[in-house]
């Protein structure tokens, strides 16, 4: 059977919300992270060399990376569903998200993240001050963009939404963003959080954490 490792608070529960769109079977074995670095513990680490959220097993394949994931279980368990096919007018929009969500809207977070936890700012050095604005002009897009659709792809609710997520709601208990004035944003996350798998996916991936849609 499919196993979601889940390391509490991460990434990795984009793929339990997955699970439990398309209601296929899946294994959940959750790990406390260590209280001392609040990073993945040894034995988490000890599934694949990468060592980082998420993570699935199925079979003697162990998988990493949000994106590979999501399309295996689409691909292998799903039958297509959540994904946009190459016949759709939204199949670039659905590409677009799918990838900005890792390639671009994690990054734009985890690096003023890094300098929040070092308490260091890089307001003084040009080439940074540029980097970090990104995070920004990253939000800005969102905003337009649902303003324009319901949903990242388009007028349906698909994977993009669910790789997405992340970085505009658990990510944001590490690097905080006000989202007062981003009406859109703030509407889309009350939908979201009105899905029944959705529900049920973070009440089991991280019973003890609400999760922050405002």
């Amino acid at each position: 059977m499919l196993t979601i490792h889940h390391l509490g608070v991460s990434q990795s529960e984009r793929i339990i919300w997955l699970c439990e769109e398309l209601g296929i079977p899946y294994r959940l074995k959750r790990y406390a992270r260590d209280p001392d670095t609040m990073l993945a513990p040894a034995d988490f680490k000890a599934l694949h060399p990468l060592g980082t959220a998420p993570i699935i097993s199925d079979g003697d394949r162990v998988l990493p990376e949000s994106g590979a994931i999501i399309d295996y279980i689409i691909g292998k368990y799903g039958n297509g569903r959540l994904a946009v096919p190459p016949s759709s007018p939204h199949f670039a929009d659905y590409l677009f998200w799918f990838h900005f969500a890792n390639a671009s809207m994690m990054p734009n977070l985890m690096l003023p993240m890094a300098f929040q936890f070092a308490g260091a700012s890089g307001d003084h050095i040009p080439a940074l001050k540029s980097l970090l604005s990104r995070k920004d002009s990253a939000f800005a897009l969102i905003e337009k963009r649902l303003g324009e659709v319901p949903y990242f792809a388009g007028p349906e609710f698909t994977a993009a939404d669910i790789i997405m997520l992340f970085p505009l709601t658990t990510m944001r208990n590490f690097c905080a963003v006000d989202l007062a004035d981003f009406p859109h944003l703030r509407a889309y996350l009350k939908r979201i959080g009105e899905r029944p798998a959705y529900q049920r996916a973070m009440a089991k991936g991280d019973p003890e954490m609400k999760p922050n849609l405002n």
